[in-house]
Formats: C-alpha cells, sequence, structure tokens
C-alpha cells in the first residue's frame, strides 16, 4: 500500500505531519511507501529534526502551497504544483492508493473531485466526520463537501456512511438517522421529506427522522444531512467541546476545595477531555470520489496524522469504494425502476 501525504498545507507546518508519518510506520508494517509532498528542503529538515528514519518514506517535491485562505478552484488553478494538486495527482496516476492532507478543506474537495471525479453513480462526494456519543462514535454525512444538496444525494450519504460505520468502525448493522426539526415522517423541508422516501427503501436499518438531541444518546451510528446543517452541527460541537473543558477548568480552579476535588478527580477529566479530542480520529474520509482521500483538521497534530494514516489504510484494505459501487448501483437501479413503474388508472 502507498500513501501520498500532502505535508504543507496544515495550520503548524511539515513538522508534526512527518512526526505523525513516522508514529504510523512504526504501528503499520504493510504500508510500502508513504509519498510526502512538499518543498524538498523544509521536509529534509523535518526529517533530521524527528530524529529516526525510515526507508519507507520517499520525499516528492512540491514548491507551492495551498493556503488556508486561496478559494479553492481559484488556488488550484493558479497553483498547479503546490503540494496538495501534485499529491492528489499521485493517486490519479496509480502511483499512491490514497491521499491525507490538512489543507483547505474546499481544496481538497475541490481536488478530489476534479482529479479523481466520482465513483459510478455517485453524484456528489460527502465528508464522513466521526463524532463521540456516549457509547461511542457516530458519522455526521455530509460534514461540508457542499453546501446544498438534492434528495438523492442524501440516499447516497446514507448508503456510503452504512458502509464505512460497517467496514471501519466495525458495527455490524448501522442505525442510520435522517437529521431533522423532528421525527415524524412529514417534518422538514421538501429536501428532507424527499429524501426520507428515497431512504426508508433503501436496504439498511434507516430508523428515520432525528433531531439534534439525539445525536449523542441514541444509539446512532450515522446522520445524514446536507453539506450547510453537518458543517454547522460539526463546527458547533466542536466549539462546545472546546468551550466547556475550558469552563470546567476554570470553574474547578476557583478555589481552593474545588482545586482538591479536581485533583481526586483528574482521571475522570483527563477520560473526558480524551474523549472529545479530535486527535483520537485524525481525519474525515471524502467518500464518494474514485480514490481514497482522508481530510485531516487544519490544526492536526502528529497523533492525529497518524490516526489519520491508520484510518485511510482500514479504508483501503476494506475496498470501500467497491462497496460503495456495487450499494449505489443498486439504489440508483430501484430508484429508476419506481419511477417508471406505470401508475395504475383510477377506478
Amino acid at each position: 500500500m502507498r500513501i501520498a501525504a500532502d505535508a504543507m498545507g496544515g495550520d503548524h507546518g511539515c513538522q508534526v505531519v512527518v512526526d505523525g508519518l513516522l508514529q504510523a510506520l512504526e504501528q503499520l508494517s504493510h504500508i510500502e511507501n508513504i509519498l510526502v509532498v512538499g518543498d524538498k528542503s523544509q521536509l529534509g529538515q523535518a526529517l533530521g529534526q524527528a530524529g529516526k528514519s525510515d526507508s519507507r518514506i520517499e520525499i516528492i517535491h512540491a514548491p507551492e502551497i495551498l493556503t488556508m485562505d486561496d478559494k479553492p478552484v481559484e488556488g488550484l488553478r493558479r497553483k498547479k504544483n503546490c503540494s496538495l494538486a501534485v499529491a492528489m495527482d499521485l493517486v490519479k496516476r496509480g502511483d499512491a492508493d490514497a491521499i491525507i492532507s490538512p489543507s483547505n478543506t474546499g481544496g481538497i474537495v475541490a481536488a478530489a473531485s476534479i482529479k479523481l471525479r466520482t465513483l459510478p453513480g455517485v453524484d456528489r462526494p460527502g465528508i464522513a466526520a466521526v463524532c463521540p456519543r456516549n457509547d461511542g462514535n457516530f458519522i455526521l454525512l455530509d460534514a461540508g463537501a457542499s453546501v446544498d444538496g438534492k434528495p438523492r444525494h442524501l440516499m447516497h450519504y446514507a448508503i456510503m456512511g452504512d458502509i464505512y460505520a460497517r467496514e471501519v468502525l466495525g458495527v455490524s448493522r448501522p442505525r442510520v438517522g435522517l437529521l431533522s426539526v423532528g421525527t415524524e415522517a412529514n417534518k422538514g423541508d421538501e429536501l428532507t421529506q424527499e429524501a426520507f422516501n428515497l431512504c426508508r427503501e433503501l436496504d439498511l436499518d434507516f430508523i428515520g427522522n432525528v433531531e439534534g438531541h439525539d445525536l449523542f444518546h441514541n444509539g446512532l451510528d450515522v446522520v445524514v444531512c446536507n453539506g450547510f446543517v453537518g458543517n454547522v452541527v460539526l463546527k458547533s460541537c466542536e466549539s462546545l467541546a472546546t468551550s466547556m473543558m475550558d469552563w470546567l477548568k476554570a470553574e474547578l480552579t476557583a478555589g481552593p476545595v474545588r482545586k482538591l476535588g479536581a485533583t481526586l478527580a483528574k482521571d475522570a477529566f483527563r477520560a473526558l477531555k480524551n474523549r472529545v479530542d479530535p486527535d483520537n480520529i485524525g481525519g474525515a474520509p471524502l467518500l464518494g470520489v474514485n480514490g481514497t482521500v482522508t481530510i485531516c483538521h487544519g490544526s492536526a497534530g502528529a497523533r492525529a496524522i497518524r490516526n489519520a494514516v491508520c484510518n485511510t489504510v482500514e479504508a483501503v484494505d476494506h475496498n470501500i469504494n467497491e462497496l460503495i459501487v456495487d450499494a449505489v448501483a443498486k439504489a440508483n437501479d430501484n430508484l429508476a425502476t419506481t419511477a417508471t413503474e406505470p401508475v395504475a388508472a383510477e377506478a
């Protein structure tokens, strides 16, 4: 297995990416190569500062960087030799089986859509963000690959989320819900109502509409929504988790008695902090494109990069894309058959 890693687009430079890749190589012996893409001199320095090396790492020089301030499509056209574009080309040519990147999310989605294209039958890709719940994790899809959507897109998200939950998260029968403003079938806007009708015909455990308060306590494995809603939910949850930890720390250090209590409960607080730490997941897969793409957070540290590589390897090993193509083809065929069935004449 060969993985291309865009090392230049993150908030903390290439050092944390290199450190994370080396950690992943220590853990995963069956990776053949990691092609680290970026400025050759900076990557060489980062490998030197890491204090260890691995013969499976190969540097691919790319002199430009797609920054967080660049407009995705315009930036890719203007910076054809940026590390993201060069890494994506490695996957397109078959020189790499997958790509990970902490770069501009819009840029990653645009580069994958333009260079790799979507899988047969899939209209739009979706970002599958893995989020913590009370007794495990659930997938939020789409978490921001596109801001709008059609009912058919949400149907595809349900299929892809179900497959990813089964193959990578190890859930035998994922429970799939459609995010809406009420649990009744007639609740929500036109998009949600039409998506509900499509999803309930799928061969998966579709439990119907779910609300925001169901996300973390209702045993959901996959939550489907359009990218606008998903991105708002994801960023709100990330911000709330960070703020609550800050509020908790402030309250627990407000006086000597509280400090004593905090000391006694430090293991519990450490476990809670670890549970909501996004570095434990590492990255979100971009599902539906003709390649394996993992989007890391711009602020990802070395541990996040390591975990992103591990999840990427899982996706490749389980042939996620082949399963998606088969399942989407069946759903599309059923949809076409239903649409062409003659309507019985009224008496």
